[in-house]
């Protein structure tokens, strides 16, 4: 898989600032996810006006086995899926659903608000809510002339 770093023309700096920081993963040289497993829960990431909203499908997996960090901005979510309990007598003809344990890693922009951060899991898709720091309003200083 190859990355393709180009400029977006027509969109404001700051969305293309943003792509580039939080729109891609943590990558090893050849573009794959730096600590590829055997699977990896596939990812969308959006941003919704005062937040990102980050959804990862993660079909088959006990929530309690999905552990979401924050570690100087970059966000991680680990899990491990299970493999079923089969028969001993029992043969696979075709196996094509992975499990075994998967993690995924992004960097986030300077502008998200870490301790705010949530999470749910509803029908196998993990939903991770960051909100964006509140701006700073300028505000003005009185001096005090009462000397």
């Amino acid at each position: 898989m190859s990355m393709n770093h180009h400029v977006m023309w027509g969109l404001p700096r700051d969305a293309q600032v943003w792509r580039h920081a939080f729109g891609r993963p943590v990558e090893s040289g050849d573009g794959a996810p730096a600590d590829a497993s055997a699977w990896a829960p596939r990812v969308d990431i959006r941003e919704e006006g005062e937040r990102f909203v980050i959804r990862a499908d993660v079909p088959g997996v006990d929530p309690a086995a999905i552990e979401v960090s924050m570690d100087r901005n970059v966000l991680s979510i680990s899990g491990d899926r299970a493999a079923e309990a089969a028969d001993a007598s029992a043969r696979f003809s075709r196996q094509e659903r992975a499990h075994g344990p998967f993690h995924r890693r992004f960097v986030l922009p300077d502008s998200v608000d870490a301790e705010h951060i949530t999470a749910s899991n509803r029908h196998g898709v993990l939903e991770i809510v960051v909100p964006k720091k509140a701006e700073s309003a300028p505000r003005r200083i009185v001096i005090d002339t009462a000397h």
